[in-house]
């Protein structure tokens, strides 16, 4: 049918106008038989909704993006999910781009938001490269929510909303944990220090050692591009020295997969020859027989703050509620890790 309109919809659901506009834009207070009859009203009329006029009439796209730079990675996956639930509770639509921490697609995708006049951002930038995109994008007036990263800083300049995780107080007990156990030579796999996480857990990791008093020279750090054949290539070349490491700690992503097929390759028994470790409490981490030990943060709950700290700026203004959240990281004791064998 054509030229459908939204009160053609709420005379044939028998409701009022504002319960069909409440329940089509996904708006709370909506008994569950209004939000199944205006559904069904729609879905027979055909009704479309014209969101170019809701633009111009509310000022607001009912849309918020979200820039991430690898959505298949499990640990922004479960983020991404928990973020676009909130948000879809309070009438928001999340459009994900995926960056493959390329600036210029961040660069990209930041344009492409801008044009379409997007309400608020929450972004994961890959490095500081595009600082000034950042800025730009606030500066047009959409609340912008930095995940897990460093945001862009100038002297004087209000701290921008983030949502972080503590990497370093969690690569800092991972690290005292393997010490406890015995282990004096210790390798460190993730992404590196051009981006907060990866910069936090080396800080936190060497931390350790300095703590402990123990020789530097155990713990060996080694960089990571989020790509199992190069985490593999790595864990081999680190398992074959004569002074192997006795214990891993690796992103439980690609990385740790990596590190355990070279584990097998060189027949090391895992906990008996070699100790592993996951930063994260992924899947691969989970189910691996034996049980990995692991670093667990609340996923859902990164995602929840952020679009927390989004939707506080979109209600009340910029410079409303906390700007910063800092959310825990705990050790999940499993059947990865053992003594070192004497070698």
């Amino acid at each position: 049918m054509a030229g459908v309109t939204i009160r053609d919809v709420a005379q044939a659901a028998g409701v009022s106008l504002g319960s069909a506009s409440r329940a089509l834009n996904g708006g709370k207070h909506v008994s569950a038989r209004v939000a199944r009859d205006v559904a069904a009203a729609a879905d027979r009329l055909g009704y479309q909704p014209d969101f170019l006029a809701r633009s111009l009439r509310t000022r607001s796209s009912g849309m918020v993006g979200c820039l991430v730079s690898d959505v298949a990675n499990p640990l922004y996956a479960s983020i991404v999910q928990a973020a676009e639930a909130r948000l879809r509770d309070a009438g928001y639509l999340l459009v994900v781009a995926n960056t493959g921490n390329d600036p210029a697609r961040e660069r990209a995708a930041a344009a492409a938001f801008r044009g379409r006049r997007l309400d608020g951002i929450l972004v994961a930038p890959g490095s500081n490269a595009n600082d000034k995109t950042w800025r730009d994008l606030a500066a047009g007036g959409a609340p912008v929510v930095i995940l897990d990263r460093d945001a862009p800083a100038e002297d004087g300049e209000v701290p921008w909303p983030s949502v972080l995780v503590d990497h370093r107080g969690g690569a800092r007990a991972a690290t005292r944990y393997l010490i406890g156990l015995g282990h004096r030579r210790i390798a460190l796999l993730t992404p590196g220090a051009r981006m907060r996480p990866g910069r936090e857990r080396i800080d936190g990791f060497q931390a350790a050692f300095a703590e402990a008093g123990i020789d530097p020279a155990g713990a060996q750090v080694c960089v990571q591009e989020s790509s199992m054949d190069f985490a593999h290539g790595d864990a081999l070349a680190l398992l074959g020295m004569a002074s192997r490491p006795t214990a891993l700690v690796a992103l439980g992503t690609r990385i740790l997969a990596g590190a355990l097929r070279a584990a097998r390759e060189l027949r090391l028994s895992v906990p008996c020859d070699l100790s592993m470790l996951s930063i994260g409490d992924t899947d691969l981490a989970a189910v691996h027989a034996p049980a990995i030990t692991a670093l667990r943060w609340n996923l859902e709950e990164v995602g929840r703050a952020a679009a927390e700290l989004l939707l506080q700026r979109l209600r009340q203004g910029p410079g409303s509620g906390p700007s910063r959240a800092l959310l825990p990281v705990d050790l999940v004791l499993r059947e990865s890790c053992a003594p070192p064998p004497t070698i």
